[in-house]
């Protein structure tokens, strides 16, 4: 009896640990962590984002004069795709002149929003959603204008935009901010 026992006993331990090693083992790398460290800016600039016309209009390095900086990176991750926003706050002067700058070279304009939204508008492109937010909004306020300096469709006949990238700019003159943002899928 105390054979069968310690059996069972022995059983149950291996199925405990060996759920528990699985569990550990596929959830570590089932999903990419989103890197927000402002010191990492330059890295994932000039190293880690692979397409540098994607993000040749972003700032070769963080500004001395911002302020509130917050980034959003997440590597490339199959199939999910990626994406890189650093949000600045920046003088009012500058904001006014990066918004005549992008406003001339954009291809697409849209006030608020998230690419969901922007996708469904008549001759819609993708964009981004606010991932550098100080909330969980996924949404840009209507405050902000979403500048789409580039959207390229790399779907098949059929799937249009299922694969793609774009990039541009979001301003909000009355804050005094500028976001950079690249997406691809």
């Amino acid at each position: 009896m105390k054979r069968s026992q310690f059996i069972l006993a022995l059983a149950s331990l291996s199925i405990v640990g060996g759920s528990f090693f699985l569990r550990t083992t596929f959830s570590s790398t089932s999903e990419p962590k989103i890197i927000t460290d402002t010191s990492r800016y330059k890295e994932i600039r000039n190293q880690l984002w692979s397409n540098k016309d994607e993000i040749k209009h972003f700032p070769n390095e963080i500004p001395t004069d911002a302020k509130d900086v917050h980034l959003a990176y997440s590597p490339e991750f199959l199939p999910a795709g990626s994406f890189f926003q650093i949000r600045l706050k920046e003088p009012p002067k500058k904001i006014e002149k990066l918004l005549s700058q992008y406003s001339i070279s954009a291809k697409h304009k849209y006030k608020g929003g998230n690419t969901n939204d922007h996708i469904n508008e008549p001759n819609g492109v993708p964009t981004t959603f606010f991932y550098t937010s100080d909330s969980h909004t996924e949404s840009f306020p209507t405050t902000y204008e979403i500048l789409v300096l580039n959207a390229e469709d790399k779907g098949r006949p059929g799937f249009k935009w299922n694969h793609g990238d774009s990039y541009g700019v979001a301003i909000n003159s009355s804050a005094s901010e500028i976001i950079y943002w690249s997406e691809k899928w």
